[in-house]
């Protein structure tokens, strides 16, 4: 088994570190929404919707830009930067105009070090981006079942008292971009920095990567917010608490299969692994409109852990097999860019859809939604894409 390179190990303690800061938050923010300021499920919607738009749009800009430049660590050290400086926003100032102030420029912050680091990534993986990506998704996971559980454990003595947490969000967030101080790029030398023009980038791609873009893009038009899980939960069960552990436990089982899973892709090939990924969403979103039961979602959120393992680090490690080095961070960047536009959307229309006929409809859509976009990667799988 090759060695995991230390930059990789470093990007993973920042990214362990930042998102113990930003899951301390994701399901909290939710509820700190509706219980104390009275958000609706729509509004909810849109300010994540926003919160997409604006890093997906960023994501494309500056992996194209780190491709350009050839220096991608300058761009992860600034977007972990300002995520940091927008975590205790809403802490220091609880209203619904701070509280979108602070995801809108937290995601500004993840729009512009995602593309260059996970280029990054694959800059330094040896014919083993599964690897290297499921490594990263595993530290950047077992933080996001961390933060919650800090979180957790602060309401379980004071219930409702949403406040505080925004501000010991502040603390991992400084940890991580002290870290980032000791990222470095790998060089790519002059004549490899990427000179062509958008267009003839795209023009010039591998068909079974526009293919990938393309059924990505539609899947994620249905994979709207997980804050819809956590509040789906939450009508179930009744309580904060519970519908807070249901996604640690998402995050615990998402950590410990990343890694396995991106080993196991290194070896049958991301798009088997990846397909896999989309059936269990299906069934997963399944299970969550038709089983309105606390103990059947638990089995739920395990294999929402899979899903999640099957499919985000792996297509990442996908397109980068496809895709040079020069142009790995322009490629990322547009995967993410368009699937962040998508889940804009989506968590818009799912938001509507709950408010309008229930909870139950959204969770339909999308297992319906994703089970056909997966029998279509079967059949594109025969015919353009690629055997990696």
């Amino acid at each position: 088994m090759k060695k995991i390179p230390r930059q990789v190990i470093i990007l993973g303690w920042v990214s362990l570190f930042t998102d113990i800061a930003s899951e301390m938050l994701y399901p909290v923010t939710p509820l700190f929404l509706t219980t104390v300021l009275g958000t609706s499920m729509a509004v909810i919607g849109i300010i994540e919707g926003i919160a997409e738009f604006t890093a997906g749009l960023l994501k494309g800009y500056f992996g194209r830009l780190s491709d350009k430049s050839g220096k991608r660590s300058k761009f992860v050290s600034i977007g972990y930067s300002l995520s940091a400086i927008a975590k205790p926003l809403p802490g220091i100032f609880p209203y619904l105009s701070t509280v979108v102030l602070s995801r809108v420029t937290d995601r500004i912050g993840k729009g512009i070090r995602t593309a260059p680091r996970d280029a990054l990534l694959a800059a330094y993986a040896n014919g083993n981006t599964g690897v290297i990506f499921g490594f990263h998704r595993a530290m950047d996971t077992l933080g996001a079942a961390i933060g919650p559980i800090i979180a957790l454990i602060w309401l379980h003595f004071y219930p409702k008292d949403f406040i505080p947490i925004f501000l010991f969000a502040f603390i991992p967030s400084i940890i991580a971009v002290g870290l980032t101080i000791f990222v470095k790029n790998k060089t790519i030398v002059s004549h490899e920095k990427t000179k062509e023009p958008y267009f003839l980038f795209w023009k010039n791609a591998p068909s079974g990567f526009k293919t990938i873009i393309f059924l990505i893009t539609i899947f994620s038009l249905v994979n709207s917010s997980d804050v819809f899980l956590i509040l789906k939960s939450q009508e179930v069960s009744h309580l904060n608490s519970l519908a807070i552990i249901g996604y640690i436990f998402y995050n615990l089982i998402y950590a410990a299969a990343s890694y396995p899973i991106g080993r196991l892709s290194d070896k049958l090939g991301k798009k088997k692994v990846f397909i896999v990924g989309l059936f269990i969403f299906s069934a997963v979103y399944l299970g969550f409109a038709i089983f309105p039961n606390q103990g059947i979602m638990w089995g739920l959120f395990a294999f929402y852990g899979i899903y999640a393992a099957s499919t985000e680090g792996v297509a990442k490690a996908w397109v980068s097999d496809l895709i040079p080095d020069k142009n790995r961070g322009t490629a990322i960047g547009l995967l993410t860019m368009l699937s962040s536009f998508a889940m804009m959307l989506g968590s818009v229309i799912a938001g509507y859809l709950w408010d309008t006929f229930g909870s139950s409809v959204p969770f339909l859509l999308s297992s319906g939604v994703s089970f056909i976009v997966g029998i279509v990667f079967i059949f594109m799988y025969k015919h353009t894409l690629t055997t990696s």
